[in-house]
């Protein structure tokens, strides 16, 4: 069957799932001779990059599958997943779902004492860490009181692959409610949320997206997604369906993704908004980047001066008189999404030749419905920032052991994604913050004032506004990452303060130089303004 016949299958198939894709794939006739998935690191023996088959992974899977079985773990079963390789990451979610288990998929970057607290509420059945994670964890108490469950460190996930895949169980049958995975929020206030999602909710998307014409450059993507989030489960069922090449990176920093682009030449690269901040500081023009045609932003949405230099770069297939032309410059689709979403519910795409700008987010998928609400859940008419109210069969069925949590995120029957949004008279919506960094009352939007300065200020490379409520008085500090040729001794105040715009800029009281070191990340690349408004900015290097 060819990959375009696959793909209709697929879409109308009732059974198939976020938990069953690489098997149904194969059950529908799909080359097992053909594309599974390639990693940037050395697996089950075979070196980094290695084009694993279709066939070759279903094996692979069916060795961990096996190799888990043997040690007790069963359907239901809650997994964690602690580990820096996307082999390690990916190859566990395949192997736990086949059994019917859940696997519960951890930030490598998460702070020891934070993974600790969050297995315990998570409950989980056992953990599998790669050394250095497992290191972390020693002396940390993974029991959780009250429940008589301590979390067994089961062993490490590439010894999964000793498994012998003869002996793997029957595959789990998933009914489209079964949960599936626990993925987790950037955590930027504290412990993450833990959220769940089932068979259905995860796939719904990709379900969607195998009834549309395949977009251009998705035969050969470079997957810089963080490997536990929910977005490269996505992408690995997106790939799988598609019949699709990916290469699955375990680091997303600029330079790292920069290198995998000019080394494997993907014609598309999918990513959050720190990875285009991150290409943003190189001079692209010089680097062989020519290979990309898509740019897919997902997470936050991406900023105007970072997705122009993509585009600027790389080639696109465009429709003419004369037929269909490459003409320099790619295209970015930009958007918002979260783990909780299930995919962006919003897209709108760039170009070399776009200006509609000014945060963006463009209209919602057709699967998704979308509002703009106040604090009582009626709905605002246009023109007016509210909170982003969503619905669609790809939202989380909530988070996992946490119901106060999951119902105080909802009202009237949206979930609040904890976005502050409008929408104009054409139905293209805009995001402004995200609700825990605004402050000062209506008007006052760190995400649009940062939008703000970096338009109008092109040494800086990116930057950061936090805005503070003390003592009745609103405060807005800014912290600026410049251009290694700018002139760090220019005093910029007026020019933030110009940019800022006059409400804003009347509360401006700092603005200072830093490094991209000095601010204090998510495990996501979220900047953690919450720790800035409680560790005073001025306790930054400025």
């Amino acid at each position: 069957m060819n990959a375009r016949g696959l793909r209709a299958v697929l879409a109308a198939d009732p059974d198939v799932g976020a938990g069953n894709v690489l098997a149904t794939v194969l059950a529908h006739g799909a080359d097992p001779d053909g594309p599974g998935l390639i990693f940037d690191t050395p697996v089950d023996g075979r070196p980094a990059e290695h084009p694993f088959t279709l066939g070759e992974l279903n094996t692979m899977v069916d060795a961990r599958a096996a190799w888990l079985h043997e040690r007790g773990i069963r359907r239901r079963d809650p997994v964690a997943v602690w580990a820096t390789a996307a082999a390690d990451i990916v190859l566990s979610f395949l192997a736990l779902t086949r059994i019917g288990a859940i696997p519960a998929l951890m930030n490598g970057k998460m702070a020891p004492e934070i993974a600790a607290e969050y297995l315990r509420r998570l409950r989980a059945r056992g953990v599998l860490a790669d050394a250095a994670h497992a290191e972390l964890l020693a002396g940390h108490d993974l029991s959780s009181p009250g429940y008589g469950m301590t979390a067994e460190l089961l062993g490490e996930p590439a010894e999964l692959g000793q498994g012998d895949p003869a002996a793997a169980p029957p595959h789990y049958r998933h009914h489209q409610d079964d949960p599936v995975s626990i993925t987790h929020t950037s955590g930027t206030t504290g412990v993450p949320k833990a959220v769940l999602h089932s068979h259905r909710t995860i796939f719904e998307a990709t379900r969607h997206l195998l009834t549309m014409p395949q977009a251009q450059g998705t035969n050969r993507i470079l997957n810089v997604l963080p490997i536990p989030h929910t977005a490269t489960i996505l992408m690995v069922n997106q790939v799988l369906g598609n019949r699709a090449q990916m290469l699955c990176l375990s680091e997303q920093d600029g330079e790292t993704v920069l290198d995998a682009i000019e080394r494997w030449r993907p014609e598309a690269v999918y990513g959050f908004a720190v990875t285009w901040a991150g290409l943003a500081r190189f001079d692209l023009a010089q680097r062989s980047v020519d290979s990309v045609r898509m740019w897919f932003n997902t997470g936050d949405c991406a900023h105007e001066t970072h997705i122009r230099r993509l585009v600027a770069v790389g080639s696109r297939e465009v429709v003419t008189r004369e037929g269909r032309r490459r003409v320099p410059g790619s295209h970015f689709i930009d958007g918002l999404g979260s783990s909780e979403m299930g995919h962006n519910g919003f897209h709108v795409t760039h170009t070399i030749d776009s200006d509609h700008y000014g945060r963006r987010i463009g209209r919602p998928y057709k699967f998704a419905e979308v509002a703009v609400l106040d604090d009582d859940g009626g709905e605002l008419p246009a023109g007016r920032v509210g909170r982003l109210g969503f619905r669609s069969p790809t939202l989380s069925p909530g988070y996992w052991n946490d119901s106060v949590t999951t119902h105080r995120a909802r009202v009237g029957g949206w979930y609040l994604t904890g976005d502050l949004v409008h929408r104009d008279e054409a139905g293209n919506y805009y995001h402004v913050d995200r609700s825990p960094d605004a402050g000062g009352g209506d008007g006052f939007y760190t995400a649009l004032s940062e939008e703000r300065i970096l338009a109008a200020l092109p040494d800086v490379l990116d930057c950061t506004v936090v805005i503070t409520d003390e003592d009745g008085a609103v405060h807005t500090d800014v912290l600026l990452e410049l251009d290694p040729h700018a002139e760090a001794d220019t005093d910029r105040t007026e020019a933030v303060r110009a940019a800022l715009g006059e409400r804003v800029g009347a509360t401006l009281r700092r603005v200072g130089t830093i490094s991209q070191d000095d601010v204090p990340l998510t495990v996501t690349g979220k900047v953690r303004k919450f720790l800035l408004r409680h560790e005073p900015v001025h306790k930054v290097r400025i």
